[in-house]
């Protein structure tokens, strides 16, 4: 089978596809000034995009992996998450503190779809 990346720089590759799924790196803001919900809807729209570039979407999404920088802001990122992922297509989901490799990321996602 036939593995093909997307998105490619020289560290990682933000969408790998390979035996019909498709796997994200971890996606951070584009803005970090933004507060754990505003980077929370930066990460789902790009997500939304790394999706669409492969041939799926989020209704597809089979695992969601989610790092907060403070799980005091669990309830604030999922207003976000909630609004976004589409009725009766919740994925498995692990969400977790952790600090983040850098600190003015509030919250990194990664997912594994269907193609």
């Amino acid at each position: 089978m036939q593995i093909q990346r997307f998105h490619v720089g020289p560290r990682l590759t933000h969408v790998v596809v390979y035996n019909g799924f498709a796997f994200t790196s971890g996606q951070v803001a584009e803005d970090p000034s933004q507060d754990v919900k505003g980077q929370t809807a930066q990460i789902l729209a790009r997500i939304d995009s790394l999706l669409a570039d492969v041939g799926t979407d989020k209704r597809r999404i089979l695992w969601a992996n989610i790092w907060l920088a403070d799980y005091t802001t669990f309830a604030d990122m999922n207003e976000v998450w909630d609004r976004w992922v589409p009725e009766g297509c919740a994925p498995a989901r692990a969400c977790v503190e952790s600090r983040l490799a850098f600190a003015q990321y509030t919250v990194e996602i990664g997912v594994i779809a269907a193609v």
